[in-house]
């Protein structure tokens, strides 16, 4: 009898086991009485009922899917709708939305290298910035996280190439923001592009929630672009890229996650449409979801737990052992509370972590109610370790 081609899968979910490293998935009901820290809706918009309401008519009027790609019959009125309002809301000449954030970090930068070129990536960068990189065919050189000085002498070391410096804006394990205004001089000083993921960023940093870009003064600057998600702060699905109008031009006619993808659905369009209309209606959204981060930072430091400062949205809690951190976890649902959970191999320094992720909407009960589960649940070694690096 011959042999089952795919028995080394066996093999592969037996090493994970071992490891510790297996992944479930955990189909969560329509309606839960946990209280949420562990999805990324920052500000509480993904159940909006404006948003859910015009995601429900943009279904009805443009139909459930998008029918093609957006080079055939994926665009709608509605998606150049999105791109404008998003790109004049952050501060940039265009914008092109994609089916995810994902799509949009692989088109970016398989479309604006090649090989020949050179791409410089900090360590802490997403995995799709990661598979970005090894898809662009263009030399990677990898710098230490958060490091402005080993970016420019990387750049010092390569004179004369196209060079594109790749970074995300906060960083989603740690919640730390990158020194976005010292990167974009030193790529402008060597003459290299800038390219910002800011997932984390938008609806969060920046005057209104306008994003990491904004935050630091170089929205629409010379030579950058950025990338961003719609499913974060935005509560609905879906990612854009941001930047130049050539720019622009240039991934609708070279990026492959583009032309060869069905265009996002008309429903996800028309919710991020509708939440970005929110954002600047209600401007202090932004505010208080930073203002919830650092609330929850300081009572749980308080309470003698070790956790990054939070730069935008992220309170990440370090954990003595990734045994500990997938306890924490359950212990905390067991108590009511959802909260995220980061360990080998997802974290580039190999720190266990659970991570909170503060949302706009959050109540002073709800607060107090998360701080004193995840403080009651902390594992032995929690208490007094050295602070996660920020």
């Amino acid at each position: 009898m011959a042999q089952d081609p795919f028995d080394w899968t066996d093999d592969e979910a037996r090493r994970r086991e071992r490891a510790g490293l297996v992944r479930t998935l955990r189909p969560r009901p329509a309606e839960s009485d946990l209280l949420d820290l562990a999805s990324n809706d920052y500000l509480g918009l993904a159940r909006n009922p404006a948003v859910t309401g015009a995601a429900a008519e943009a279904a009805r009027r443009w139909g459930a899917g998008s029918t093609g790609s957006r080079l055939v019959t994926g665009s709608t009125e509605l998606h150049a709708e999105l791109e404008r309002e998003l790109a004049e809301f952050c501060g940039f000449e265009a914008a092109l939305v994609l089916s995810s954030g994902y799509a949009a970090n692989l088109a970016a930068l398989t479309a604006l290298t090649s090989r020949g070129s050179l791409l410089v990536s900090d360590a802490g960068n997403h995995a799709s910035i990661v598979d970005g990189c090894r898809l662009s065919r263009a030399e990677t050189v990898v710098v230490p996280h958060a490091e402005p000085e080993a970016v420019r002498k990387t750049l010092e070391a390569h004179p004369g190439r196209r060079s594109l410096v790749v970074s995300d804006a906060v960083f989603s394990v740690d919640g730390d923001a990158a020194p976005l205004a010292e990167l974009a001089a030193l790529c402008h000083g060597g003459g290299a592009a800038l390219l910002i993921d800011d997932a984390h960023g938008l609806g969060v940093l920046g005057e209104g929630g306008r994003g990491s870009a904004h935050a630091a003064g170089i929205a629409g600057a010379t030579g950058l672009a950025v990338t961003l998600t719609l499913s974060k702060s935005l509560g609905s699905q879906g990612g854009a890229v941001l930047g130049p109008a050539r720019v622009i031009e240039h991934l609708v006619n070279a990026a492959r996650t583009f032309i060869f993808d069905t265009g996002l659905a008309p429903a996800a369009v028309g919710g991020a449409l509708e939440s970005l209309r929110l954002l600047r209606a209600e401007p202090g959204r932004a505010d208080r979801a930073r203002d919830v981060a650092r609330t929850l930072h300081r009572r749980l430091t308080g309470a003698g737990l070790s956790a990054a400062p939070p730069d935008a949205a992220v309170v990440s809690v370090r954990a003595p052992s990734p045994e500990a951190a997938l306890r924490w976890a359950a212990d905390c649902r067991a108590g009511g509370l959802a909260v995220g959970c980061f360990r080998p191999p997802s974290v580039p320094d190999g720190i266990s972590r659970i991570r909170l992720t503060a949302r706009a909407d959050l109540t002073e009960e709800q607060i107090g109610a998360a701080v004193r589960t995840v403080t009651a649940t902390a594992p032995e070694g929690a208490a007094g370790a050295p602070p996660v690096s920020a």
